[in-house]
């Protein structure tokens, strides 16, 4: 399936056309390079911004709208019953592309109690495994801003088999409109 839209989508300075399974005007929606948990995805506004304090009010609009849409879908897709809906807005709160995104997370009962419980999504989310930046460098070296950490827990996913979950969630987002 060629790619939702004929402009290069970025996050922060990293190109992700390829992994963008949804986009509206103002906003974007990507598939996770490492996801916490299956079906993990992003939403972004489409200008790169650090902060959320930094969005137009129209932004910020369009941004928890497709959040509330994409977390819709996400949760009937991969069978959840709940979702974690997280942003870390600035370096200090673990952001590690400086590029307002939020994060949503398909959760169901007891899927971390392996690790603690539900709550240890959140250790996750600001500690090494959360921290994408890194590997994002590693796939197209930028302009580094912001300290990162290697995270050796999880293998970054290659670049089909994220356009592959982009396209199949595409779909569904389609899908999600007709009900």
């Amino acid at each position: 399936m060629p790619p939702l839209t004929i402009y290069p989508m970025y996050f922060g300075s990293y190109l992700v056309t390829s992994q963008v399974f949804h986009v509206t005007p103002l906003s974007f929606a990507l598939v996770n390079l490492k996801p916490l948990l299956p079906g993990h995805v992003l939403v972004s506004p489409r200008r790169v911004v650090p902060r959320l304090a930094d969005l137009s009010q129209a932004e910020v609009s369009d941004l928890f709208m497709t959040v509330q849409r994409v977390g819709r879908m996400v949760e009937r897709v991969y069978k959840a019953t709940s979702l974690n809906v997280a942003i870390q807005d600035g370096q200090d709160a673990g952001q590690s592309v400086p590029h307002v995104h939020t994060h949503i997370i398909p959760r169901q009962k007891a899927d971390l109690d392996e690790r603690g419980g539900g709550d240890a999504i959140y250790q996750m989310l600001e500690g090494e495994e959360g921290d994408i930046g890194e590997q994002m460098k590693a796939r197209a070296p930028k302009r580094p801003r912001f300290p990162t950490v290697d995270n050796e827990q999880r293998d970054p996913r290659s670049e089909e088999e994220m356009s592959t979950e982009a396209d199949w969630l595409s779909k569904e987002m389609v899908e999600e409109d007709s009900l």
